[in-house]
């Protein structure tokens, strides 16, 4: 019962802060719509993030084909909306439009996940048999695969890009699926499973002397991943309601990478501060253009000097506010008693 009344409030609270961020619930009262769209953008950097923290942070390994799967979603859940939205909206006909255009994000949101879990799938299968720079070599093959192949299908667009896609996803929508990233990605690692994942990551061959079933951990978590990378993907394009390929390169997978690595590997909070720091990097250094991945880069040579273990480590930001309690010492026994 505690869980659906936060869930409640959690839902009610975006709903409001959507409607003040866009002047809805108050007319005249909005801020502008590039802090808006910065907003969004973040929420999104978040569900990529966490979703890449689960694999590369709690499960060691290294991927660096993030931005094929989000491509996945992003032209898959594009093209439901584009081609069929008119259809599931026929069907929901008794509905008021705005759940209606609901009903259509998710339906195109849930084909866009389904694929890139099944990319996840078929990825994971032979590849993370491989350690270490191997399977960072095939994931990075993956992405470059997807694009190329998108950029040959010319009912999404080719080589022009896919233009036209309905403007769906807003502030609510972002946020929403953003919560619901790290409730998921939370839950799973503090569970059993989440300590499967520890131990493969600490050890992956002292794990499979104890019997764990290292390559299906590993398939799951990447699936898991994948399929949020797609729901990100698709809350991409329907946000900014055009898609390209070059906005799914291998240096979207870097920047990615770099928001994990950043806030801390194995850090969920981590992960949603290294997003939020580099879109505003992005914003603030966009003058210098292409020179502001050299400016990445450098932070990313610093914090690995400095704090190779990231901004948070593998802590929230709860353990910055909690002191810990000291036990009082309890006087050893004398011997012979």
């Amino acid at each position: 019962m505690k869980g659906v009344l936060i869930a409640v409030a959690v839902v009610a609270l975006l709903f409001v802060a959507n409607g003040l961020l866009t002047g809805s619930l108050v007319p005249g009262a909005s801020i502008s719509p590039y802090f808006v769209q910065i907003l969004c953008l973040a929420g999104i950097n978040v569900i990529l993030a966490v979703s890449l923290n689960l694999t590369s942070g709690f499960t060691g390994q290294f991927s660096i084909g993030h931005a094929g799967f989000m491509a996945i979603g992003a032209y898959a859940s594009a093209a439901v909306s584009y081609y069929g939205g008119d259809r599931i909206r026929a069907v929901f006909g008794f509905l008021p439009p705005v759940f209606r255009d609901g009903v259509v994000l998710l339906a195109a949101l849930a084909v866009g996940a389904v694929l890139a879990a099944i990319a996840g799938f078929l990825v994971g299968v032979p590849s993370l048999r491989l350690r270490g720079d191997y399977l960072a070599i095939v994931t990075l093959g993956f992405g470059e695969i997807i694009r190329v192949f998108i950029l040959n299908i010319d009912k999404v667009g080719g080589a022009r890009g896919f233009s036209g896609i309905p403007k769906l996803a807003n502030f609510f929508w972002i946020y929403l699926f953003a919560a619901l990233t790290v409730l998921v990605v939370y839950r799973i690692v503090h569970s059993s499973f989440g300590r499967t994942l520890i131990a493969i990551r600490e050890d992956e061959i002292a794990a499979e002397a104890m019997g764990v079933d290292t390559i299906r951990a590993k398939v799951i978590t990447f699936v898991v991943s994948s399929t949020m990378a797609g729901i990100g993907g698709g809350l991409f394009g329907h946000y900014l309601m055009y898609l390209h390929t070059n906005s799914f390169t291998f240096i979207r997978s870097i920047e990615i990478i770099i928001m994990i690595v950043i806030g801390g590997l194995g850090s969920i909070t981590g992960s949603v501060l290294g997003a939020f720091l580099i879109i505003v990097l992005s914003e603030a250094l966009r003058a210098i253009g292409a020179l502001r991945m050299v400016v990445f880069a450098l932070l990313l040579i610093l914090i690995m000097r400095f704090r190779p273990q990231g901004i948070l480590g593998q802590r929230g930001f709860g353990s910055f506010l909690m002191r810990r309690r000291r036990l009082p010492t309890v006087p050893a026994a004398p011997l012979g008693r």
